[in-house]
């Protein structure tokens, strides 16, 4: 793709709310829903994204999770807004694994035209994620 950037950075997890949906604690499969606020650093600059995602826990410590992002803030140094689809799987070792694509018509600003994707590996107990983000702008 002609003109494409790859940026990379951190973000960190400013807040984390879990509750299980259905059809309890310790049954599986189970659903849940979170709320996050992350805080981005490096090529995106954002603090206190919102982000929602649905869980579904096949085992106590396993499953696959969507959600969607809201990021205002700034994107090696274009100021606006976009959201990402984001989607992934964690296994027994705590890593969580997820891609995102930018979600059409959703950038503002400085950011108008923005299309990309991305992902991450959270390792379970790291105070920081390292991302990935390769986008262009029209």
């Amino acid at each position: 793709m002609p003109g494409t950037r790859t940026t990379t950075g951190h973000f960190t997890f400013a807040d984390w709310q879990e509750r299980v949906i259905g059809p309890g604690e310790e049954a599986n499969p189970r659903l849940a829903h979170a709320s996050v606020r992350n805080t981005f650093s490096g090529g995106i600059e954002a603090a206190g994204t919102i982000c929602e995602y649905t869980i579904v826990y096949v085992t106590q410590k396993t499953g696959s999770f969507a959600g969607m992002e809201l990021i205002t803030g700034r994107l090696d140094g274009r100021e606006g807004s976009f959201a990402v689809e984001e989607r992934g799987w964690f296994g027994e070792d705590g890593a969580v694994h997820c891609t995102f694509e930018v979600v059409r018509g959703s950038e503002s600003g400085e950011l108008a035209g923005l299309w990309g994707k991305g992902g991450f590996t959270a390792h379970h107990g790291e105070a920081t994620v390292p991302y990935r983000f390769e986008y262009e702008v029209e």
